[in-house]
């Protein structure tokens, strides 16, 4: 289920930020020197065990947003390998079956994922910063430097603290003890998500109070209260500090890219996830923000992340919710569990009461379905959110099931070799061959564990199940089916099974 929850929210946050991420490319890369490391199972862990710091993309072949940032980061290496020191960049394909242990040790659930890995390998952050080579490289001269700058003059912090980003800055009184150690460690932890400085000076600061001498941690934001401060330097205790200042009150996602770190941030949290839609062109959107924000101030610290959504920026959203533009004003909340609560066509009065409902649990959840076909008679058969329990879990028949996407290129490869499967077993009635578009409807995530596509799971008519990974060609998978279905009245139990 954790791993469902992933995956949701790096589909969810790739689809309302970049919009495209589903569209395979067919560009072939120019061919250039590579400055790029290749690395695989065989080399992967000598390499990086050379290194105080490396990091490494895991891709597919296939993916088109791989494609894209692939001259990007070819691009990157080349101007940071003549750093001082150099930065070394290196890529994996994940796709690759002997590369398929790394993934899994690196918990890769889409594609490109980009690591930081410090200290010979012991150390591993996720990447946040740009795509493009001149954002990787600026990002990455500050993540492969001390992990927090010394303040020392009003350049050194307009230089560091803007109105645009996170900042976290600690005031000692001089730069050793504890504290300060604990905030080195601290800088070091975080320091892929912020940045960090810190000064003998508060004077020099641009909010907050200029007399404090420290030890204090000082969080600068561009929402809400502008500047807090926080004394207990435990590092779990500072860690969970900065985590829950650095998330605004209400998320606010537009077509501004200043505030999509903070989107992505809120994707992030384990938190429930209440999204708000509506059109900030409306004449009673004043209404909807201020009635909002009321209610994500008392369920702040509660488990609820709030965000509102102009429906402009939020097409992403809607197609993967599967929500209607006629429904707005609406409200989405998404458990970590994958279930999804919908209130559509609300006004701003009736925000409170329905979150209230909400959490008292009197709201039934909301499934994303595709339209029940009409007609299902090809030899694969189609299957949605709605039909679900009819075809796969109620039907009484040995079910082998494909969960795609339209856009996957391995889906494409095996749709062909499916209908050939499904037309082996056309005349046998206690067998059905089915697919299911995993990004157009809601799935079981708790029984079914999709974590890429294709992914394919075989459940027996009593309710035996079974995830597919063997060969992906008709023969193996026939093989399979027969080895692993319940004999039942139609099938001649007269011949071993294969």
């Amino acid at each position: 289920m954790a791993s469902m929850a992933r995956i949701w929210s790096f589909l969810f946050v790739v689809s309302i930020i970049g919009s495209s991420f589903a569209t395979e490319s067919e560009n072939e890369e120019a061919p250039s020197k590579e400055f790029v490391l290749t690395l695989d199972s065989s080399n992967f862990h000598d390499t990086v065990g050379k290194h105080d710091f490396i990091v490494v993309e895991f891709y597919a072949p296939w993916c088109g947003h791989c494609k894209k940032l692939a001259p990007e980061y070819e691009k990157a290496a080349s101007l940071l390998s003549s750093n001082d020191p150099p930065v070394i960049l290196a890529k994996v394909d994940a796709n690759e079956e002997k590369n398929k242990g790394l993934a899994s040790e690196f918990d890769i659930s889409g594609f490109p994922t980009i690591k930081i890995l410090r200290n010979g390998g012991k150390d591993i952050q996720d990447y946040k910063g740009p795509r493009d080579a001149e954002g990787i490289v600026a990002f990455l001269k500050k993540q492969s430097g001390p992990a927090s700058r010394e303040i020392k003059s009003v350049e050194d912090v307009t230089a560091l603290v803007d109105d645009k980003k996170i900042v976290v800055v600690g005031v000692f009184p001089e730069f050793s003890g504890e504290k300060f150690e604990n905030f080195t460690a601290l800088a070091e932890k975080l320091r892929s998500d912020y940045e960090f400085g810190h000064t003998l000076d508060a004077k020099l600061l641009p909010r907050g109070e200029s007399s404090a001498v420290g030890p204090t941690i000082r969080l600068f934001k561009p929402f809400d209260e502008l500047v807090v401060d926080f004394e207990d330097f435990d590092v779990d205790a500072s860690e969970k500090f900065v985590e829950e200042a650095s998330i605004p009150v209400v998320t606010l996602f537009n077509k501004d890219p200043d505030n999509h770190p903070f989107v992505i941030k809120f994707f992030n949290s384990p938190n429930a996830k209440a999204m708000l839609f509506l059109n900030f062109s409306s004449e009673n959107v004043d209404a909807f923000k201020s009635k909002y924000r009321d209610v994500a101030g008392q369920y702040k610290g509660k488990g609820i992340s709030f965000l509102m959504g102009d429906v402009e920026a939020s097409q992403g959203a809607f197609q993967y919710f599967g929500l209607k533009e006629k429904q707005v004003p609406l409200i989405v909340i998404q458990t970590s569990d994958g279930q999804k609560y919908l209130k559509p066509n609300l006004g701003p009065d009736q925000i409170s009461l329905w979150v209230k409902e909400y959490e008292e649990g009197n709201v039934l959840p909301y499934k994303k379905s595709e339209a029940v076909p009409t007609v299902n008679d090809e030899p694969v058969k189609i299957v949605v959110a709605d039909n679900f329990q009819d075809i796969v879990i109620n039907s009484g028949k040995n079910v082998l099931l494909e969960f795609y996407a339209p856009w996957c290129g391995h889906c494409k490869k095996l749709a062909p070799i499916l209908d050939e499967v499904a037309a082996s077993f056309q005349n046998d009635a206690d067998v059905v061959i089915a697919k299911i578009d995993a990004t157009a409807n809601d799935i079981p995530s708790d029984v079914f564990d999709v974590k890429g596509y294709p992914t394919l799971y075989f459940r027996s008519a009593s309710g035996n199940l079974l995830q597919y990974d063997g060969d992906r060609t008709k023969d193996d998978m026939i093989e399979f089916i027969q080895k692993n279905r319940d004999k039942t009245a139609h099938q001649d139990t007269g011949k071993d099974e294969l």
